[in-house]
């Protein structure tokens, strides 16, 4: 009986270090696709709990005292710290699908759409592109290891129950998203730049060319155009797209080790 009563205090500490890698799995890319069954991602996060738990100093794993709305309180704190790592962490992913939703409405591939499973929504088949282009990238990069790395040194700065919503990275995630829109528009300005002239052009012909139908041609100018900007521009999109996972991985980080000494 002495051993199955260590098991049962054992429990609720591991609870609460299941708590905060189940928070992972609810935003980082590829971690949380919804293609990825339900019943494997919790597995391999309480896997991945039990592993860490093991790990961690006997303090450390000691049960807080609280109420139960204390101990309702932490599990949800414990799931904020792991949701905030991950959702920072997939914002350039987001980025990357508003710049390829912006060149695809330009392009008029607004009504070809497709449901992406990632988002839960429908994106043009521009957006798809560059959403699945910028998962390739962070998993090539090691973005979800790096993600699992970063939430397992939050457990030397923070222990289990100690978080508070003061701590909420509020400045961080906006900044991100910031920077973000900065990326997209930046990603999306040579399709659209090219589509502009594109327009200005056609409206030159239809002035001096009143029979040629501009409406039937441009809509073919302006996609191949558009896709054709897109293929010259994929290096440098590349590079742009791999300096802000970059970034942004090392602020989700940055933001960890800050949580504060263990108390």
């Amino acid at each position: 009986m002495s051993d199955v009563t260590a098991y049962i205090e054992q429990f609720g500490p591991w609870l609460l270090v299941f708590n905060r890698v189940l928070g992972v799995f609810m935003f980082t890319p590829l971690l949380a696709s919804n293609i990825v069954p339900m019943r494997f991602k919790v597995l391999l996060g309480a896997t991945f709990a039990v592993g860490v738990y093991g790990f961690l100093p006997s303090p450390v794993r000691e049960m807080p005292d609280a109420s139960l709305a204390g101990h309702a309180a932490m599990m949800f704190g414990e799931l904020m710290i792991g949701a905030c790592i991950g959702f920072i962490a997939g914002l350039p992913l987001v980025a990357m699908e508003m710049a390829g939703q912006l060149m695809g409405h330009q392009m008029a591939l607004s009504l070809a759409q497709a449901y992406n499973p990632e988002l839960e929504a429908n994106l043009n088949s521009v957006g798809s592109l560059l959403f699945f282009l910028g998962i390739s990238a962070f998993v090539m990069m090691g973005g979800p290891e790096t993600v699992l790395m970063i939430l397992t040194d939050t457990f030397e700065v923070l222990p289990i129950g100690g978080f508070d919503a003061s701590q909420t990275p509020v400045d961080l995630v906006l900044g991100v998203l910031t920077t973000g829109s900065e990326i997209a528009i930046r990603v999306s300005a040579p399709t659209i730049g090219i589509i502009m002239a594109s327009m200005v052009a056609m409206g030159f012909l239809m002035k001096t060319m009143p029979q040629l139908n501009v409406l039937s041609v441009g809509f073919a100018v302006y996609i191949v155009g558009g896709l054709l900007m897109l293929l010259f521009a994929l290096f440098s999109i590349n590079d742009a797209l791999a300096g802000f996972i970059d970034q942004t991985l090392v602020q989700a980080g940055d933001w960890a080790r800050s949580l504060g000494p263990a108390r």
